[in-house]
């Protein structure tokens, strides 16, 4: 998901969502194995277009479904990036959105949208049938504060990112709390701002702490395994070859701006666990770029940029 710049003072959005877009590409098991494939929609308010685009999922027949945080809506394409149809109706009633953000399928095709500014998560049918909603806002159990990324285990639970309460929350598919991952702070399993989760196959959850620049990883009982910092030195053959038909991106990275490693995280906001290469996938935001981890044995992580 590629977005312009948000809330500019004094500038339309008009002005500032040139780069709003959908990436579509390949990344191969190894370094020097990804391939660019195309750009989906641009940027505005008609059909097919987008404004603030937040999350992305696959349904079972590889359609893409796109939540729009400023238009409220569900933008869907086709695998090859064709425009199909949109849903979604700004508002607070059950089956209206207020700044949708994350999105997940289950293997029913069945929705559940992060419906941020509401609160709460809502379940809807493909085609934008209401079904459910559960959460309200709050910091009590099953409570949400600004609640931002969502994903599901193979079980079916449902793990969201309750921004606003530092913490991800473990709830069954029918709104039922199971349990809580993190608390507000700085230390080691602590959150500020998580803006994201994942769960592998093992059942270890990752989870990006936006506001303080890492990944924790816990495992399936909630306790914390380890913290990724953003270790890749080495960039990909593509990441390379894109600096380099840019020298003022190139000039830029060789500047030495602070005494701190360049590739360290800057505010990760998206995770996501590729179960066919057993390895975790990282958007740092900040650094417009990707980080991705290899799982190893005793949670050793070899890291590559793109």
């Amino acid at each position: 998901v590629n977005r312009g710049w948000e809330q500019v003072q004094n500038v339309p959005y008009t002005k500032t969502q040139l780069g709003t877009r959908i990436g579509k590409f390949t990344i191969g098991p190894v370094p020097g194995d990804e391939e660019f494939i195309a750009d989906i929609s641009r940027p505005g308010d008609g059909p097919g277009e987008l404004i603030w685009p937040a999350g992305i999922a696959l349904d079972s027949q590889e359609n893409l479904y796109v939540t729009d945080e400023w238009l409220n809506r569900i933008s869907i394409f086709d695998k090859d990036g064709k425009f199909l149809h949109m849903w979604g109706t700004a508002g607070n009633d059950e089956g209206e959105l207020n700044g949708p953000s994350g999105i997940a399928i289950d293997a029913q095709d069945i929705l559940y949208i992060v419906d941020s500014r509401n609160h709460r998560v809502q379940k809807f049918t493909k085609d934008g049938k209401f079904l459910s909603t559960w959460g309200s806002f709050g910091s009590a159990e099953g409570q949400f504060n600004a609640p931002w990324g969502i994903t599901l285990d193979q079980q079916g639970n449902v793990y969201v990112a309750d921004h606003k309460n530092n913490r991800v929350q473990k709830i069954t598919a029918d709104g039922k709390f199971l349990a809580q991952f993190g608390s507000y702070g700085t230390r080691k399993g602590q959150l500020n701002r998580p803006s994201d989760v994942a769960v592998d196959p093992d059942g270890d959850v990752y989870i990006c702490d936006w506001a303080n620049h890492r990944v924790q990883v816990f495992g399936p009982e909630g306790k914390i395994v380890t913290s990724l910092q953003g270790d890749a030195q080495e960039l990909s053959k593509w990441a390379k070859m894109t600096l380099e038909a840019s020298p003022d991106a190139m000039k830029r990275r060789r500047e030495v701006r602070s005494l701190e490693r360049e590739w360290r995280f800057s505010f990760p906001t998206a995770v996501v666990f590729d179960a066919k290469y057993h390895r975790l996938i990282v958007s740092d935001t900040q650094r417009n770029r990707l980080q991705i981890y290899n799982k190893l044995k005793n949670y050793q992580m070899a890291a590559r940029t793109i």
